[in-house]
């Protein structure tokens, strides 16, 4: 009998993947013969006794074992945790000697391209010997042993760089270059296609609070992540879910513009219940719709992000919904809920003047919460003096030191090589006025971006939750920003700053943009993908431009911009000063004109909810279990 799988090495290295596979038998012709489903398969690469590369499936009976060299790769939907192997015959005489094809899914998606990345790149370096003859596999003993492949070290990468003949993963245009320096790729892994198993860097490793929230929701906790911005909450919630099955995990946001950042929907499209505003009984009877009824039943995993600005009683009312239509009566109908936010950020949007309910106000809150932790690491700014007045104005106080620190601001020069500052305003209809204005103002031609939508009529939709309008127009000269990241290792990234200093003279005339990270760029098309109504996904193509001489302070909520100016004359929410002072890199960045202390406010219900968790920090560095459940208080 052949013992376990064992380790050549302890550290670990993504050469197991647990995932449903769909084992197809093919014909000499390409086409399946013979299918068997397997729900819960768990996959290995490894050697055998011979050191030959392969791969070890364990499902329902003995496992299987498929040698790889020669294999092909089919990696297009990795990013939706798909994928599919096609290898020769198996080395076992149960199956025929003809291919065999692996289809895999519901992976989770870093896992999935991790696997695949180390398996390409065992391939590329180390296949192992050929195959031993077919007669020679059925006349001589089984194999003895199974050994997990070694971790990949930084010598396999570069010989593996160039992608290999017969890989079907989709080539699309070159990565960026950087066009001070013609001819020369910008960085080593320009070589290979954009698409292609892209995984984040890992140079950039989760913190020790980052990797405490994510074991949380791996071990299925309802948890509740906060922390000041720019500590790296968006970044945590996309490896969050890079590592969950996209199979049961629902992605949504409270805005459309947020939930498009992370791949969801808005709140109120998966639940399905309109506003929100109906009695609880009619609320029920819209979440009965079979469709939105199918929504509700198959979510195991609910991801909300930005909670700050989710009312309590829609809150409620979605906990209500839940348990009846799914006839359970457990917190929120069982379903793990993963939300994220910072709730001294922007508040609840409220008519009539009518103070703010928040979502940790909810009367179902404390029991649908098993675990609240707050991130307090700070990545987008590293003056440390800069952190620290940020800190003091989320929290509402503006000392002297720190009024004093804000109007010295005002003298800054923000603007660099043709550059200018983008002004963060309070109200939208100051933002398109200001942008349309000073485009006019230019000289010269106006070149306009159509974008493609995969549904015309629905063009609305996808302006609410798309960062790009269905109509770009741009001139020489034009302040433009980057609304996706393209390069992250170039600087070019959401939120970075740019002006146009050109067009292609041929096709669609793309504007070529010089950034302030000293890169310059032939902009082109890129993709988005939003949940319409009644779940179907809908598509926009369009540039990742928009002109940026003026932002609200809502649309930058989540950004990092590398040159500000605002004006806080306007403000009228708690929390909206911290908001625009806090997307700034830097102090020296930052141009804020007419500052009044008077701006800097934050409700004293959230300040007391922010209080009861910097003790209940306290309590458990005390020598209590610092992931205890139910650690809300009572607000």
């Amino acid at each position: 009998m052949s013992p376990g799988p064992t380790r050549e090495s302890e550290e670990p290295d993504y050469a197991a993947l647990r995932c449903r596979v769909a084992l197809e038998e093919l014909s000499p012709g390409g086409q399946p013969r013979r299918r068997q489903a397997i729900p819960d398969a768990h996959l290995h690469l490894g050697r055998n006794e011979r050191r030959e590369l392969m791969l070890r499936l364990q499902g329902p009976g003995r496992p299987r074992c498929f040698p790889l060299r020669g294999c092909r790769l089919f990696t297009r939907f990795a990013a939706a945790g798909r994928s599919a192997l096609r290898v020769g015959s198996a080395s076992d005489p149960g199956l025929g000697a003809g291919p065999v094809q692996l289809l895999l899914s519901d992976c989770p998606p870093d896992r999935l391209r991790r696997f695949l990345r180390t398996l390409r790149l065992k391939l590329a370096t180390a296949p192992g010997p050929g195959p031993a003859p077919f007669r020679s596999r059925l006349l001589g003993p089984r194999p003895q042993a199974f050994y997990t492949v070694s971790p990949v070290q930084p010598e396999h990468l570069q010989p593996a760089l160039a992608p290999r003949a017969g890989d079907t993963t989709p080539v699309r245009r070159p990565a960026l270059r950087d066009r001070n320096r013609p001819g020369q790729a910008s960085s080593t892994m320009s070589k290979i296609p954009r698409h292609q198993l892209q995984l984040p860097s890992p140079k950039v490793q989760l913190s020790q609070e980052q990797m405490q929230v994510l074991n949380a929701v791996l071990r299925g906790k309802s948890i509740f992540f906060t922390g000041s911005a720019g500590t790296g909450k968006s970044y945590l919630l996309k490896r969050i879910l890079g590592s969950l099955p996209p199979k049961g995990t629902v992605v949504t946001a409270s805005t459309g513009v947020a939930a498009c950042h992370i791949g969801g929907t808005t709140l109120h499209a998966f639940a399905g219940i309109g506003s929100g505003k109906a009695p609880l009984p009619q609320c029920v009877a819209l979440a009965q719709r079979p469709s939105v009824r199918q929504s509700w039943m198959s979510c195991q995993r609910l991801v909300i992000d930005e909670v700050s600005m989710v009312e309590a009683s829609l809150f409620d009312k979605l906990e209500a919904v839940a348990r009846a239509v799914r006839q359970q009566d457990k917190p929120f109908g069982g379903i793990q809920l993963i939300i994220c936010g910072d709730f001294l950020q922007l508040p609840p949007v409220t008519k009539n003047n009518q103070p703010p309910q928040f979502c940790f106000q909810a009367k179902s809150w404390r029991k649908c919460i098993q675990l609240t932790m707050e991130l307090t690491e700070v990545w987008r700014q590293t003056d440390q003096t800069f952190i620290s007045l940020l800190q003091a104005i989320r929290l509402g106080r503006c000392s002297d030191e720190v009024t004093q620190q804000l109007k010295a601001t005002a003298k800054h020069i923000v603007e660099r090589d043709g550059i200018l500052a983008t002004r963060l305003c309070t109200h939208q209809d100051d933002v398109a006025l200001t942008n349309e204005r000073r485009l006019q103002q230019l000289p010269g031609q106006i070149y306009s971006y159509e974008a493609m939508d995969s549904d015309p009529e629905m063009v609305r939709t996808l302006d609410s939750q798309c960062p790009v309008s269905h109509l770009l127009q741009l001139k020489l000269g034009a302040q433009v920003m980057l609304v996706k990241n393209l390069a992250v290792s170039q600087g070019l990234v959401n939120g970075a700053r740019g002006v146009v200093v050109g067009f292609e003279a041929e096709g669609r005339g793309l504007p070529r943009v010089k950034f302030l990270c000293g890169v310059t760029e032939v902009v082109r098309t890129e993709r988005w993908t939003v949940h319409g109504p009644g779940g179907q996904l809908l598509t926009r193509q369009q540039l990742p431009l928009q002109l940026a001489w003026a932002l609200s302070i809502h649309k930058s909520q989540g950004m990092s911009l590398d040159c500000v100016e605002i004006s806080l004359a306007r403000v009228f929410e708690s929390g909206q000063a911290y908001v625009a002072l806090s997307r700034a890199r830097s102090l020296q960045g930052l141009r804020v004109l007419d500052f009044d202390p008077s701006v800097v406010r934050c409700d004293p219900r959230v300040l007391k909810f922010y209080a009861s968790l910097e003790e209940q920090a306290y309590l458990n560095e005390d020598g209590k279990d610092s992931e205890q459940e139910n650690m809300n208080p009572d607000i």
